[in-house]
C-alpha cells in the first residue's frame, strides 16, 4: 500500500478484543479506512478476514524505534486493547515519535495524568494526544464543561453515572485498580480516599438512584476541561453492594498481589462476556451532574445517551475521524477540549440537557481545540 494512502488510514490496535471489534464495525459502517491490529496473529487474523480489512501482527514491548515505524504509515493511531495501565505508554511514546496522533478508550486517571503530562512534547512534536474517546469520559466530560459554561466561577463539580454490564477487558482494569482504592480532586490535587467514600442519592433522569463514589477518570479529564478544583464522581451501585464494598476494604490491598491478580483476571477472561447486542440496543447510559459556586449558587444538567459500549464505538470512530481530517490542534486534550463540549450531542439517540447561564447573561460560546 502507498505511504500516502495508509497515511489516511486509521491503526486500530486491539481489534480483536470486545470494545475493538465493537469500533471497528462503526469504522467500517462509517466507511473509515481502517488497519486493524493485535499481539497475537491467530486472534487477529480472523478479525480480518471476517471483516475484510488488512491487519498487523505485532506486541507493544517491540524497541522502541520498531514500533515507531509501524506506526509512521499510518494518520492516527486507536489504542483499544487494555488495560492501558501497561499499553498506554509504549504507543504513546512511539506515536510521539513518528509524529502520529494518538488516541485511546481509556478511563484510568494514572493514564490520563501521563498524556496529559506530555502536553508540551505533543505540541513541539506537531502530534495529537486524544485519551478517552469512549464512555470514559465523552459524555462525562461534556456535561461537566457544559455545566462549567452555565456557572462560571464554579469551585465544585460532582459527576454521576448509571451503566450496564462490563466486559472481561474493562473487568481486569477494574481488579487491578481495587489495590488503590478511592480517589477525588480537593484543592486541585488527586487525593487517595477509601473505597467507597461517600454515597449520596442521584437525580437522574429516569429515577433516583443510591450512588457511591469511585476513582472515574473524570477526576483528570473534567478538572482540566473546567478548572474546578473540587471534583467528586460517582456510579450508582444497590446499597447492598456499597456494604459490601466497605467491608472488604482492609482486604483490598490484598488484590495486589501477583498471584492473586492473575487468578483474578482469568476469572473476569473466561467468566464475563459482555452485554449482548440486543441488551446494549436496549439499555442506556444516563449521567448527572452538578457544580456550585462560593456563593451557593448551583447548577445541575443530565446526558441521556446510548449504552456505554455502543457509545463507545461511536465516539471512537467521531473523534478518529476528525483527527485524521486534522482539524484538532496539537496537544495533549480531553474530548471536549478537542471537540467543544456540545461533541456529546454529535451522536444520535443523545440528550444533553444543561441549563445556559446559571446568572441570566448570554449563551458563552462552545470552544474547543480545533484548528482555525
Amino acid at each position: 500500500m502507498p505511504v500516502s494512502a495508509a497515511k489516511k488510514r486509521l491503526l486500530l490496535y486491539g481489534a480483536n478484543g470486545y470494545t475493538g471489534r465493537l469500533i471497528l464495525d462503526a469504522a467500517l459502517a462509517r466507511g473509515l479506512p481502517v488497519t486493524i491490529a493485535g499481539r497475537r496473529p491467530e486472534a487477529i487474523e480472523p478479525v480480518a478476514t471476517e471483516r475484510g480489512v488488512p491487519f498487523e501482527a505485532f506486541a507493544l514491548d517491540e524497541a522502541p524505534r520498531r514500533l515507531s515505524e509501524r506506526f509512521s504509515r499510518f494518520g492516527a493511531v486507536l489504542l483499544a486493547a487494555g488495560p492501558f495501565s501497561r499499553t498506554s505508554a509504549p504507543v504513546l511514546a512511539a506515536c510521539l515519535r513518528a509524529r502520529v496522533p494518538y488516541l485511546d478508550v481509556t478511563g484510568e486517571i494514572g493514564v490520563f495524568e501521563a498524556v496529559f503530562a506530555r502536553h508540551a512534547e505533543a505540541v513541539k512534536a506537531g502530534v495529537v494526544l486524544l485519551p478517552g474517546v469512549g464512555f470514559d469520559v465523552v459524555p462525562s466530560d461534556c456535561l461537566a464543561a457544559s455545566l462549567a459554561l452555565a456557572l462560571p466561577g464554579a469551585v465544585r463539580l460532582q459527576l454521576a453515572f448509571r451503566g450496564f454490564g462490563i466486559s472481561a477487558g474493562t473487568a481486569r482494569t477494574m481488579l487491578e485498580g481495587l489495590p488503590k482504592g478511592g480517589a477525588a480532586r480537593l484543592d486541585g490535587k488527586l487525593v487517595s480516599v477509601p473505597v467507597a467514600w461517600k454515597t449520596r442519592t442521584i437525580p437522574f433522569s429516569d429515577r433516583p438512584r443510591y450512588a457511591v463514589t469511585i476513582p472515574w477518570g473524570d477526576l483528570s479529564t473534567a478538572y482540566r476541561s473546567t478548572g474546578i478544583p473540587n471534583i467528586e464522581t460517582y456510579m450508582a451501585m444497590a446499597p447492598s453492594h456499597v456494604s459490601a464494598l466497605r467491608w472488604v476494604r482492609s482486604f483490598l490491598p490484598m488484590a495486589g498481589f501477583g498471584p492473586f491478580q492473575a487468578l483474578l483476571s482469568a476469572w473476569a477472561k473466561k467468566g464475563i462476556a459482555g452485554p449482548t447486542a440486543e441488551e446494549r440496543a436496549r439499555e442506556r447510559s444516563l449521567l448527572w451532574g452538578r457544580v456550585e459556586d462560593g456563593e451557593g449558587r448551583a447548577v445541575e444538567g443530565t446526558v441521556d445517551t446510548l449504552e456505554g459500549y455502543t457509545l463507545t464505538a461511536e465516539t471512537a470512530v467521531l473523534a478518529a475521524e476528525r483527527v485524521l481530517r486534522g482539524v484538532v490542534k496539537p496537544g495533549a486534550w480531553t474530548p471536549s477540549k478537542a471537540f467543544g463540549p456540545g461533541f456529546i450531542e454529535d451522536v444520535h439517540d443523545t440528550k444533553l440537557t444543561v441549563p445556559t447561564r446559571a446568572d441570566g447573561g448570554p449563551p458563552e460560546k462552545r470552544g474547543s481545540s480545533r484548528k482555525g
